[in-house]
């Protein structure tokens, strides 16, 4: 039997995984029964695909209007990154997702506030710290949020 590519997820792997993303606390026994696959080899695999980073952290879907964190921003930024790709932007508690694109713009970045104000003083601050590093800035603020899986699995 031949080996899957590399990045070509295993089969089984893929029906774990998908078991995995409905519900992240899902217990072996439960992961056995959706799959059809063995505890042990359940339990083998899940230790490789943590093992090899495949399987990064387990996490929770939060719902953001119940933390009050729902006033979503996107925002498209040109300029020189490694002048403005910093610790602070990197690590800035309202930054949900950063991306090194490419045509126009250098980053899009999605960040999360609790209302305008947030958002306006982020800005503000934000003009202040790159003014002569970020040549130009396209901000969008999310209207609904019609669909996010996280990836295809």
């Amino acid at each position: 039997m031949t080996k899957p590519a590399v990045g070509t997820p295993d089969p089984k792997d893929v029906k774990i995984l998908r078991v995995l993303k409905k519900d992240a606390r899902a217990t072996i026994r439960h992961i056995s029964k959706s799959t059809g696959i063995r505890p042990s080899t359940v339990h083998q695999r899940l230790v490789r695909l943590f093992k090899d980073g495949t399987i990064r952290r387990f996490t929770i879907d939060i719902d953001e209007k119940m933390v009050g964190l729902n006033f979503t921003v996107y925002m498209l930024i040109a300029g020189k990154l490694d002048r403005y790709l910093d610790k602070e932007i990197i690590g800035n508690p309202n930054m949900v997702e950063l991306s090194g694109i490419t045509g126009e713009y250098d980053l899009l970045m999605k960040l999360k506030f609790h209302d305008m104000e947030e958002f306006n003083a982020f800005v503000i601050a934000f003009r202040e710290r790159y003014a002569d590093k970020v040549t130009k800035t396209v901000t969008m603020v999310q209207t609904i949020g019609l669909k996010d899986e996280g990836i295809p699995i």
